[in-house]
């Protein structure tokens, strides 16, 4: 990711999945669910068997409501349930989303007459206003209300950029293929991805994904059009690649892969063919070692969270940016792509034998002192 203006946080946000039934039925609420509310369950899957036409322009496929629970009060009734859909061509599993959903009976027939977020669920990007698709190549580029459809087309041609580059980095099976949401506005994507408007205020862009999954789920690339939009053509190149290698790799990354290796990792891949030096792409860390302040170790998980020290956070990732290429320049890329899945398989330690053929120490030591010779 890319700090200030260039850095773009990595966040593994859950996105839940699987929806092995056709039917948005669900359980059928037990043998003394009466005869109203079998019906009103009946017509959410008559209802959901049509998406919204405003999403006509989406390639949806697999849109269905397991509905989870009925209240009904007369003529009106209300259901919870878990809306899931797949992005046809991209999502190799579903995304999944809970929502309310309002009926009424009208003639002795129950009709949905409203579908909302759930009470403290995310809203969908369509919740938030009319959405704009555009295809590019590699690419799906969905923009929330705002939006300009010249904007998202070159949003388009700078992922689609980005797909081949990833490619090269991670010579891995993956999809080839990145969903880029562009919200109205910064407090649109804090509102879709659930959290403060300041856990984001400065980040070009963020991964939403489920680390270690199986079959992969629904990636996307979620762009904060307010700092995307402040950077030069060549930082939207490394915010968008550094995120898109976030999304081939999420399926070989998993609670054992250290931090600083998925964020270097994705750092190296972003900086491959930039051609900047270390020196030009690591300012705060060479800054701290120019005042003699070389860190003691590879930056820890805790070292990543946002919030607090801004150039410590910078540091850390400039600094794990600079171990990914030390190993992909000293025992090779190939080398460097197998020491990754291997650390999202067993520890560190026994991933850095069986890849590398060296230990943390070793390591550690190799990178401080490459700082001291390529950060003077």
């Amino acid at each position: 990711m890319l700090r200030g203006p260039v850095r773009a946080l990595f966040l593994l946000l859950a996105v839940l999945l699987g929806c092995g039934s056709a039917a948005c039925g669900g359980p059928a609420g037990g043998p003394r669910e009466d005869a109203a509310g079998l019906a009103i369950r009946r017509a959410v899957a008559d209802w959901s068997a049509r998406p919204p036409a405003a999403l006509a322009a989406l390639p949806l496929e697999g849109w269905t409501y397991e509905v989870t629970s009925v209240r009904r009060d007369g003529v009106r009734a209300s259901a919870a349930a878990r809306l899931r859909y797949r992005l046809a061509g991209y999502d190799a599993a579903p995304a999944g989303s809970d929502r309310s959903l309002a009926l009424s009976e009208d003639g002795g027939r129950w009709k949905v007459t409203g579908d909302r977020p759930a009470a403290g669920a995310p809203p969908q990007l369509w919740d938030q206003g009319p959405v704009t698709v555009v295809r590019g190549e590699h690419v799906l580029v969905l923009g929330g209300a705002g939006r300009s459809r010249a904007e998202l087309e070159a949003v388009a041609g700078v992922a689609g950029r980005t797909v081949p580059e990833v490619s090269a980095a991670w010579p891995r099976p993956w999809a080839g293929r990145v969903v880029v949401v562009v919200p109205g506005s910064l407090d649109a994507m804090a509102a879709l991805l659930g959290r403060p408007v300041d856990a984001y205020r400065g980040l070009a862009a963020v991964t939403t994904a489920l680390v270690g999954a199986a079959p992969a789920p629904a990636d996307r690339v979620v762009v904060n059009p307010q700092a995307y939009g402040e950077l030069s053509e060549e930082g939207r190149q490394v915010v968008l690649t550094h995120e898109s290698t976030h999304v081939a790799t999420r399926s070989a990354t998993t609670d054992t892969t250290p931090l600083w290796l998925s964020e270097g990792f994705a750092d190296w891949a972003a900086y491959r063919s930039a051609g900047r030096t270390p020196a030009q792409a690591a300012p705060a860390l060479r800054r701290a070692v120019g005042r003699g302040e070389l860190p003691s170790a590879l930056p820890s998980n805790e070292e990543f969270t946002f919030g607090g020290d801004a150039q410590a956070l910078a540091r850390a990732y400039e600094g794990a940016w600079l171990a990914c290429r030390l190993i992909a320049d000293r025992w090779g890329e190939a080398a460097l792509v197998r020491l990754y899945e291997s650390a999202g398989r067993t520890a560190l330690p026994m991933a850095l034998r069986t890849t590398l053929d060296t230990d943390l120490p070793h390591l550690t030591q190799t990178w401080q002192s490459t700082l001291r010779k390529e950060l003077r």
